[in-house]
C-alpha cells in the first residue's frame, strides 16, 4: 500500500517519483554473462545508457508532461519468469522480440514456429497497464526494463512500405482512404473507394498535418511518446542497427536458456529489400526540402535521445 500522502498528491506522476530518473543509473546485473565475451557490446551499452540519462537530465521532460502512469506503461510487455519489461517500438524488431518473450515465458518451445498473427493478435503476452498500480510500481522498480530503437527515418519508411505498399485490410481503408481524400487532387473513384496506392509524399503530408483526417498510429508514432524514455529509466537500450548482437547479449544478461537466440528471419514481406539508408534516400527524394526538414523536426527528440545522426 502506498503512503497516504503520496496517494493524495496533486500530480499523478509524483505518486511514483522513485520510479522515474533515479539520481544514478542502476548497474546491470552481469553475473550471468561469460567474462570477456561481450566487452565491446557492453561498453557500447553503457555509453548509450549514460547518453540518454544525460540528455534527460538536460531536457527534464517531467516538468512538461503530466500523464497518468497507466498511460505511460501501455506499450510495455511483461515477462515475469525472467523479470523483464519490454517497451514495444514497431519496425524495430518488435515481432521477433514478442516471439522471444513467448519462449521465455514458456508459452512456446521455439521462436521460429510462432506465426505473425499469433504474435500480434494472440493476446498471449500481458501488458504492464493490465496490472494494478502496486503491480506496475513493483515491476518498474524490480524488473529489467529494455527498449530497442531504430533510426527514425528508416523506421518511418519501413512502416510506410509495410502498411501502404502491400495489401492491407486495415491500413488501406482506415488510413489510405482518408489520406487520398484529403491530399490527392482529382483522386479517382477506385482510389477513394479502396484507399490503396497512397504515395509517400501524401503520407508525409498526413504525418505533418496538425489537423490529420485520421489519428496517429504506433508504427510511426515517436519513440518519445510510445515509451517515455525520460520518465521510465530503461536499463538496456538496444538498436535495430546492431539488433542481433544487442539482443543476444541482453538474453545472456537476464539468464535466458543457452539455446535461445534472437531470430534472424524477416517477419513479413521477406522478399522485399530491407529498408536501408539507401532505400530511405530514394523515398526522401519524393519530398521537398521543407518537407524533409519538417519530418526530421517531427522526430527531433528521437534523434537526440538515442544519438542518431540527422539525415
Amino acid at each position: 500500500r502506498l503512503p497516504e500522502q503520496q496517494m493524495t498528491s496533486e500530480s499523478p506522476l509524483s505518486w511514483f517519483r522513485g520510479v522515474y530518473l533515479p539520481p544514478a543509473l542502476h548497474p546491470l546485473n552481469k553475473t550471468l554473462v561469460k567474462a570477456g565475451e561481450w566487452q565491446d557490446t557492453d561498453s557500447t551499452q553503457e555509453k548509450r545508457r549514460a547518453f540518454l540519462q544525460d540528455f534527460c537530465r538536460k531536457y527534464n521532460s517531467r516538468k512538461k508532461l503530466q500523464t497518468h502512469l497507466v498511460h505511460l506503461v501501455s506499450r510495455i510487455y511483461v515477462e515475469d519468469r525472467h523479470k523483464v519489461l519490454y517497451c514495444e517500438v514497431p519496425k524495430a524488431g518488435c515481432s521477433n522480440w514478442k516471439r522471444v518473450l513467448m519462449v521465455l515465458s514458456g508459452l512456446a518451445a521455439a521462436a521460429d514456429n510462432i506465426s505473425h498473427d499469433d504474435v500480434h493478435y494472440g493476446k498471449h503476452l500481458r501488458k504492464l497497464d493490465s496490472y494494478d498500480l502496486k503491480g506496475i510500481y513493483t515491476r518498474l522498480n524490480m524488473y529489467t526494463k529494455f527498449i530497442f530503437v531504430r533510426d527514425p527515418m528508416e523506421r518511418l519508411v519501413s512502416a510506410f512500405r509495410d502498411k501502404f505498399e502491400h495489401p492491407n485490410s486495415y491500413y488501406h481503408p482506415v488510413f489510405g482512404k482518408a489520406i487520398i481524400k484529403k491530399y490527392r487532387h482529382n483522386a479517382d473513384e477506385e482510389a477513394l473507394k479502396t484507399g490503396s496506392g497512397v504515395k509517400f509524399k501524401e503520407f508525409i503530408q498526413y504525418l505533418l498535418d496538425s489537423h490529420r483526417p485520421v489519428g496517429m498510429d504506433i508504427h510511426w508514432e515517436q519513440v518519445s511518446k510510445l515509451c517515455y524514455p525520460c520518465l521510465i529509466n530503461y536499463d538496456f537500450i538496444g538498436k535495430f542497427e546492431t539488433l542481433e548482437e544487442d539482443a543476444n547479449y541482453f538474453l545472456q544478461l537476464v539468464g535466458a536458456p543457452a539455446n535461445l537466440k534472437f531470430p534472424k528471419f524477416k517477419d513479413r514481406h521477406s522478399s522485399d529489400e530491407r529498408t536501408s539508408t539507401e532505400v530511405v534516400r530514394q523515398y526522401l527524394k519524393e519530398l521537398s526540402k521543407e518537407e524533409r526538414q519538417l519530418t526530421y523536426d517531427f522526430y527531433y527528440l528521437d534523434y537526440l535521445m538515442f544519438n542518431y545522426t540527422s539525415p
